[in-house]
């Protein structure tokens, strides 16, 4: 029998234990990331090393539909600024729909200032592993891995912070009175610095799989991560390389068929698959309480009555994005789902259900939408208000994502050879989605269909905005909405002014 070391309100405490989960799809079925002493020696940092995949789940209800990343806030930062995506569903939102929809932002807006502050307590929470272990001098494989899965999350909280406001205090270090976070901004390229030397240490300390843990942290994960980064950066070659190690440890080879169909990379079953790099886990039952669920598909869910009281409806497609598919593009229907229509059924993921009339939008997000149907199939027990998909799972760094990547750097790079690659992986991730091939005809005409395809495959999944903003198209496809240059960032919350006196505003924000 094994024992599941549970990390419950800061302390350790040990319970009983259940079957060996080798093979298991899904090891949150039975609770999230709770490690397993046959599983790893256990270091001594092993308790608030979970402690970081618990708080970055963070479901608790306070404020405003959870306090960690996956929240309103969390959404609307990397959500609702783009054209694919808008709030609507809730009536009482006007403010905010001026906010991010249409780019009238506020120093004084209570989602950026939690944004901002629940950033840095996570980063606090990474700094404490990492200076326990410095002050102990822990050297042991366990802390070792530790340490690479702080850093992970450390550079995960600092990506989100740099993109969105830019130049942000870098806090490297533990802190143990307030004043000792009293520091200036760093400029993006040293943020940037410090992401890129934590998750080569990741990539280099993390394991390749665990055994009976599936979900945690691994190289692969940590690759993909400095992949994006380098990619940000423009940093072509670097990121082509890091894309092109991850396609090589897949299972069937770096050119076998991606996880399909595309439909099932959202439903219980697409959790942890051979798609998934790396996912934030949740988990629900009735009667426990709201330890491991996360809000996230919570808030963007159906905003109905009775059987249709699946969220609260934020974060809805735009008709922007229902127009913007090819025709025959399977995608289009695993992620909108129709106002008033069937949801489509199983071809398409759905459950066979016409969704009703809806007053509040045309469009809801179909990627967190999970029925009853799918909550009983994971043999969660019978759903109480648990049909609000608190128990699924963030879809974080994704496989297609790496092509995509890679095809973009290849193309990037150039030569003759990388631009077959770039088509062939292209090719790829069109052919899950029902689409044709397409074939190269210039550099330029390269990188508007791989922002086509990037746009189809990711919608919804936070990711247009900032791929806007880095390719410099958000000026000219956002303008309708009064997007400026300087909309790229937020400026700095005046919550985190007034507790700093080292820190000024963003220099666009006067």
């Amino acid at each position: 029998m094994k024992t599941i070391i549970k990390l419950i309100a800061g302390a350790l405490i040990a319970l009983p234990a259940i079957t060996s989960l080798s093979g298991c799809k899904k090891f949150l079925d039975r609770e999230p990331l709770q490690a397993t002493q046959d599983d790893l020696n256990v270091g001594a940092l092993e308790g608030k090393t979970l402690g970081l995949y618990g708080a970055i789940r963070n479901s608790k209800a306070e404020p405003y539909c959870g306090d960690g990343f996956q929240s309103i806030p969390w959404v609307a930062m990397n959500g609702f600024r783009s054209d694919d995506a808008e709030i609507v569903a809730d009536p009482g939102a006007t403010a905010w729909h001026q906010t991010y929809d249409n780019f009238q932002y506020t120093k004084d807006d209570w989602g950026a200032g939690l944004y901002w502050d629940k950033h840095y307590v996570f980063i606090g929470l990474c700094n404490n592993v990492l200076d326990d272990a410095a002050q102990n001098n822990y050297t042991d494989p366990a802390s070792v891995i530790n340490i690479a899965e702080a850093k992970f999350f450390r550079a995960y909280s600092y990506f989100d912070l740099v993109r969105t406001f830019g130049e942000v205090p870098k806090i490297d270090f533990k802190i143990n009175a307030p004043a000792d976070g009293y520091k200036a901004k760093s400029t993006v390229a040293e943020i940037y610095q410090l992401i890129e030397d934590d998750l080569t240490d990741a990539e280099q300390n993390l394991p390749v799989a665990w055994l009976d843990y599936p979900g945690r942290l691994t190289k692969s994960a940590a690759r993909t991560f400095l992949a994006k980064v380098k990619l940000y950066q423009q940093k072509w070659g670097e990121a082509l390389t890091l894309c092109k190690e991850v396609m090589a440890t897949r299972a069937g080879g770096a050119n076998a068929p991606l996880y399909a169909p595309y439909w099932r990379i959202f439903k219980t079953e697409g959790e942890l698959s051979e798609e998934s790099i790396f996912e934030i886990q949740a988990y629900k039952k009735a009667g426990d309480g709201d330890t491991y669920w996360s809000r996230l598909g919570q808030c963007q869910g159906v905003r109905g009555s009775g059987t249709w009281d699946l969220g609260w409806g934020w974060n809805t497609p735009t008709a922007a994005l229902e127009g913007s598919y090819e025709l025959g593009d399977e995608r289009k229907a695993a992620t909108i789902l129709y106002s008033g229509q069937s949801d489509g059924g199983s071809n398409t993921g759905g459950y066979g259900e016409t969704v009703p009339n809806l007053s509040n939008a045309l469009y809801w997000n179909k990627k967190v939408y999970n029925k009853y149907s799918d909550y009983q199939a994971a043999g969660l027990g019978t759903p109480n208000n648990e049909a609000q998909n608190t128990w699924v799972n963030q879809r974080v760094f994704r496989m297609a994502d790496v092509y995509l990547m890679a095809a973009e750097a290849a193309n990037e790079v150039g030569g003759a050879q990388n631009q077959a690659d770039a088509v062939t992986w292209v090719n790829m991730v069109r052919t899950r989605a029902g689409l044709g091939d397409i074939s190269f005809t210039s550099q330029a005409q390269m990188r508007t269909l791989i922002k086509r395809e990037r746009r189809a495959e990711f919608a919804m999944e936070f990711e247009r905005f900032f791929d806007l903003v880095r390719w410099g198209d958000a000026i000219t496809v956002l303008a309708g909405n009064g997007y400026q240059n300087k909309h790229r960032y937020y400026p700095i919350p005046n919550s985190a002014l007034n507790s700093n006196p080292n820190l000024v505003q963003n220099p666009e924000w006067p």
